[in-house]
C-alpha cells in the first residue's frame, strides 16, 4: 500500500519555545525523514487563535487556553511526508501528557499542574482536512 504525501500544522507551543524543545521536536521530524516546508517564530494573537480553536471558543476553559497560547511566542511549522498527519499525532503522544508514554514529545516534556491549561508542548493537526485549515490560519502567505 502506497501512502501519499501529506503536510501537517505543527505548533510548538509556547511552554516548548519557553524550555528549549524546538530544536528537540525539529529533530524528531528529521530523524523520520520528515520535510520541514515552512517555519516560524510567531506571537498569537486573539484572532488567531479563535481561527483556530474555533470549536471551542465560547467554553469556560477558553480563556485559559488563549492566555497561554499568548504567554509567550510559539513556532509553526509545516511539515510533510508520508502519513506525517497520524504518524506526528503518535511522536507528540496523548494530549494530557501524564497519559503520554515516555518517548513521546508530551511524555518526555509535557507537564499537567492540575490548574489551568495542560502544557503539552505541542499541537499537531489531526486530520488531513484539520490541516488544510490550520495551516492557512498560520501560514496565509503560503495560501
Amino acid at each position: 500500500m502506497i501512502m501519499a504525501e501529506e503536510r501537517t500544522l505543527i505548533l510548538v507551543k509556547p511552554d516548548g519555545v519557553a524550555a528549549g524543545h524546538i530544536g528537540e521536536v525539529i529533530t524528531r521530524l528529521e530523524r523520520r525523514q520528515y520535510t520541514i516546508t515552512a517555519l516560524k517564530v510567531i506571537q498569537a494573537t486573539p484572532e488567531l487563535l479563535a481561527q483556530h480553536y474555533a470549536a471551542h471558543v465560547g467554553k469556560p476553559y477558553y480563556p485559559a487556553m488563549e492566555e497561554y497560547m499568548m504567554e509567550k511566542p510559539l513556532v509553526a511549522i509545516i511539515a510533510s511526508g508520508n502519513n506525517i498527519v497520524a504518524q506526528f499525532r503518535r511522536m507528540a503522544g496523548n494530549t494530557k501528557p501524564d497519559e503520554a508514554p515516555l518517548g513521546t514529545i508530551r511524555g518526555d516534556f509535557g507537564r499537567n499542574w492540575g490548574e489551568g491549561p495542560i502544557r503539552n508542548v505541542v499541537h499537531s493537526s489531526d486530520s488531513v482536512e484539520s490541516a488544510d485549515r490550520e495551516m492557512r490560519i498560520w501560514f496565509p502567505e503560503l495560501f
